[in-house]
């Protein structure tokens, strides 16, 4: 938001309008007492009390689980079920304090991170229990869970001596219904239809959500049920992206000049989804002294992406019956800089692919619970959970005909281009090997066929027992946990050849029905066709057998087994009343892994190699102890104080035993590289202290600063390695079996900490004219002294910041909701981050990310009476400001990527009975 007053603009950004609520909660403090007082006059004269509805009864309701909560929390509540407004969760938690995720190119969230740390530092639980997940590390995939399915979300900042699982950063723990807990039958309906891309130049995409929800009790309430169903289906609008290969030099008129681009390559995309979730609730009940509940939970989501490409190297110096030398040509300079000007003989590349992933994801437990008698509760958890990922990631190749190379036109920072030679005349164009990357092998094209399957069975035993009044100690909670995790990678892959070619110079025509495709911003146009139809008909597979290929293929295997004690505190300290918990875990970990290592001296790139099948592992053990006080200051005032030792394993594709080596000539003795299954945790140490101002559960004000100190981080570095266990008869025999090997190592730490500022404030209690507005704002500012090697894609050596840490986070909520009308302005922004993306191998990359701002409007009616009465209208807009996913290469003006995603429009219908 920008004000003008007279020659001076202001701009009002969330971290500003953070602060200044805050500062007005804490001013207004008076006024929101003089409010409460009146309110409990009211109910003593028996004044009717007004039912909270819609947003304020999700605000008020996650209000009242961080207040009662022994850990410092942050809580998102359904406002009805069926309700959270989100495509998925993330989109959900990323406006909670402290918590950001990370867009996908397409604009959908996935990821988060927890206090400026990556994600792999906290877990994901659903109803207690930890989630595997379908990428190839920890850190599950939240779009996996849309939000309609769950009825609220705890973010657990400082650990809880009971809960399993615990990340480093935090634990995020998502629940379902429990029917029991509803009075009686509850249905709800909900149909979005969605467009989306607007504003962007292509066609716009389409979308439709649906859920369905359904809650019912029987046998005189013993046994209650709960189902619920979301389906999310649609094709995103054609999206563009472009790639500068980075500036160069060359020969124009007998002198050196600097070109803008060395080459280039532009996309055009379009994106498919579908995402179909299913959750289901038995709860059986038959007396007050004993519950079993099973819950169940399901998510297919299928993705497909098709890109229609251009790729231009500009610099060839090459002779082959590929290459001709390219030249710059008429150019225009400004000193010894190339304005504008044409590049001859470039064989371009014209790229139509296609990248599918299947995701499922299953989980179901089963928990009962048995009241012993009067003092004793004993409770029996067994589940289950499983994410598996199928992808086929297909590549197809086609160039210019033979000796018809083309000149490419280009300007100093434009990035339209122009071709001599037009590339949607099927007579000028031909499927084929390029650029002769197959070797003594034809590459027209490349498909990959990864796998991920990760399962964990779990089994947790506990009793408690609440202790006499009067004791320090309030409430004792004890038991085990036994958990089993297995998670397989492995990748098919193959270079695909022209039917019936003799060589690696084999052509074919391009297949009937292609036809014309724009490529990008580039205003270059080629021929596009579907490469999954011509897979069959153009193609023949050859399995390619490589180093990387081999080192993709990992099983790892983790049993995990703690006991655990927790003592709930109830007493008094200087006057004060305290409350809180004392908790202390003792995790012993078993870890191992099996997967290949690979003898790179033998063979060639394109052929077999010889590989051996390594298992290797470790076990330790861990001492996690936690202390979480909450003070009563009066007037509904708390201070927090939280000191805890906390952990988090490392990466699975770390752990794997997977790794290849070969003899270097040059240094006289082996080298290598690989994964490290006998890697330790991540360990620290931390302290939270937290300022809390309620007033009952319609506001709060909270003040927290957290400090943690890593006692160990895991880094990728050289160290000696005895390459003995791994060298095969056939390996070439070196004076010494002692060399150097990089892989992850557990090396030394650093600290993380922050600052984080919360407010949320019915405008009702500053003056009875804003009756119905709200705010929710909260600001985050984070640093970290940790620096880790440069392994981001820009190559560029030396160290880098915390991935996943932005140094700066807000959020602000702005809402109304009255006489059946609402309506809610909620802004996200996070500052620039190291962020991860999946590379076409398959492979995490970290990446730098420009962060910024989204913003999501929604504006809805339901009506109050009559024969519409539960029918509610709704309008949302999202992502307002077309915000862009951008990633770069070091500074920010050497743009890798930049897509623009457009506005998101969705009207919607809702019903509950």
């Amino acid at each position: 938001m920008k004000i003008s007053k007279g020659m001076q603009t202001w701009k009002l950004s969330p971290v500003a309008a953070g602060c200044a609520v805050f500062m007005a909660l804490t001013g207004h403090a008076a006024s929101a007492q003089d409010q409460q007082t009146t309110s409990q006059a009211d109910a003593a004269t028996g004044v009717q009390t007004v039912k909270v509805t819609g947003i304020r009864r999700g605000i008020e309701a996650a209000i009242s689980v961080k207040k009662n909560n022994d850990s410092i929390v942050e809580a998102i509540s359904a406002e009805d079920i069926g309700k959270l407004p989100d495509q998925s969760i993330a989109e959900s938690l990323a406006r909670l304090p402290g918590v950001t995720t990370q867009r996908d190119v397409h604009g959908n969230a996935s990821i988060i991170s927890i206090r400026g740390m990556s994600p792999d530092f906290s877990t994901g639980l659903l109803n207690g229990r930890e989630q595997v997940s379908t990428g190839d590390s920890r850190s599950i995939e939240f779009d996996q869970y849309p939000g309609e399915l769950l009825s609220g979300v705890v973010v657990y900042k400082t650990p809880d001596g009971a809960l399993i699982g615990q990340g480093l950063s935090g634990t995020v723990d998502l629940q379902t219904v429990r029917p029991l807990d509803f009075k009686g039958r509850t249905m709800a309906v909900n149909y979005r239809r969605e467009k989306s891309g607007l504003g962007l130049q292509y066609d716009k995409g389409t979308g439709n959500r649906f859920t369905f929800s359904y809650i019912d009790q029987f046998m005189n309430r013993q046994v209650g049920v709960a189902f619920g169903f979301a389906r999310l289906q649609g094709q995103g609008p054609a999206s563009s992206r472009f790639n500068g290969w980075g500036n160069g030099t060359t020969t124009y008129n007998g002198q050196t000049v600097n070109i803008p681009y060395t080459g280039f390559e532009a996309y055009t995309e379009t994106y498919r989804q579908s995402r179909n979730g299913l959750m289901g609730v038995v709860q059986y009940r038959p007396s007050r002294n004993f519950t079993s509940t099973v819950d169940l939970f399901y998510s297919k989501y299928d993705r497909s992406t098709r890109n229609v490409g251009f790729q231009a190297p500009l610099n060839d110096t090459g002779t082959s019956a590929y290459d001709k030398p390219s030249q710059l040509i008429n150019a225009t300079l400004s000193g010894a800089d190339v304005m504008s000007g044409q590049i001859n003989n470039v064989r371009p590349i014209i790229r139509n692919d296609n990248e599918v992933w299947n995701d499922v994801t299953r989980s179901i437990g089963w928990n009962n619970k048995l009241k012993i008698d009067q003092d004793w509760t004993a409770s029996l958890d067994l589940s289950w959970n499983s994410a598996e990922r199928n992808g086929t990631n297909l590549e197809t190749y086609g160039s210019v005909a033979a000796n018809n190379l083309t000149t490419i036109g280009f300007a100093r920072g434009s990035r339209a281009f122009t071709s001599s030679v037009d590339l949607t005349n099927p007579n000028n164009v031909v499927l084929t090997d390029p650029q002769g990357w197959g070797g003594t092998e034809t590459q027209a094209g490349y498909v990959k066929f990864p796998h991920v399957y990760d399962r964990l069975g779990a089994v947790r035993l506990d009793v408690s027992r609440d202790l006499p009044e009067g004791w320090f100690f309030s409430k004792f909670t004890g038991g085990v946990n036994v958990s089993n995790r297995s998670k397989t990678r492995s990748f098919v892959e193959g270079l695909l050849s022209i039917k019936g070619g003799a060589d690696r110079y084999a052509t074919a025509p391009f297949p009937s029905g292609s036809s014309a495709q724009g490529v990008g911003e580039t205003g270059l146009t080629v021929l596009g066709f579907d490469p999954v139809a011509a897979l069959a008909n153009v193609y023949n597979v050859n399995p390619k057998q490589h180093p990387d290929i081999y080192n993709k293929d990992w099983v790892v295997r983790e049993k995990v087994d703690t006991a655990f004690t927790k003592l709930g505190i109830d007493t008094e300290a200087a006057g004060i009343p305290v409350r809180g918990a004392l908790g202390l875990q003792f995790v012993h970990t078993k870890q191992e892994s099996t997967a290949f290592s690979v003898d790179k001296n033998q063979g060639t790139d394109d052929l077999h190699r010889p590989t051996a099948t390594v298992t290797d592992g470790t076990s330790y053990n861990d001492v996690l102890p936690s202390l979480n006080l909450v003070g009563d200051l009066g007037n509904q005032q708390s201070l927090r104080f939280s000191l805890e030792k906390i952990m988090a394993r490392p990466e699975l594709q770390q752990m794997r035993a997977s790794g290849s080596f070969s003899y270097d000539a040059s240094k006289g003795y082996y080298t290598g590289g690989g994964g490290n299954p006998q890697l330790k945790p991540f360990r620290a140490k931390g302290v939270d202290v937290s300022y809390e101002k309620y007033w009952d559960s319609k506001a709060y004000v909270s003040a927290a600063v957290f400090y943690r100190k890593l006692d160990s981080y895991i880094i990728n570095t050289d160290r000696q390695f005895d390459f003995s266990s791994v060298l095969l008869p056939t390996s070439y025999q070196a004076p010494s079996t002692i060399g150097t090997y990089n892989t992850p190592l557990n090396g030394t730490g650093g600290n993380i900490k922050g600052v984080e500022l919360a407010a949320s404030l019915p405008l009702n209690v500053l003056t009875r004219y804003l009756d119905g507005f709200g705010v929710v704002a909260n600001v985050a500012q984070n640093a970290s002294s940790v620096s880790i090697p440069n392994t981001t894609q820009d190559n560029g050596g030396g160290n880098m910041n915390l991935p996943g840490l932005s140094k700066r986070t807000a959020n602000l909520t702005v809402y109304y909701e009255k006489n059946g009308f609402s309506a809610r302005a909620a802004e996200t922004y996070r500052s620039d981050f190291i962020g991860e993306v999946t590379q076409n191998t398959g492979d995490r990359q970290l990446t730098y990310v420009v962060g910024g701002k989204v913003l999501d409007l929604q504006f809805g009616y339901e009506f109050q009476d009559g024969p519409l009465k539960n029918l509610s209208l709704l309008v949302q807009m999202n992502n307002v400001k077309s915000a862009h996913f951008t990633r770069y290469r070091k500074t920010k003006d050497n743009v890798i990527e930049d897509r623009p995603l457009g506005r998101t429009v969705l009207i919607g219908l809702n019903y509950k009975m």
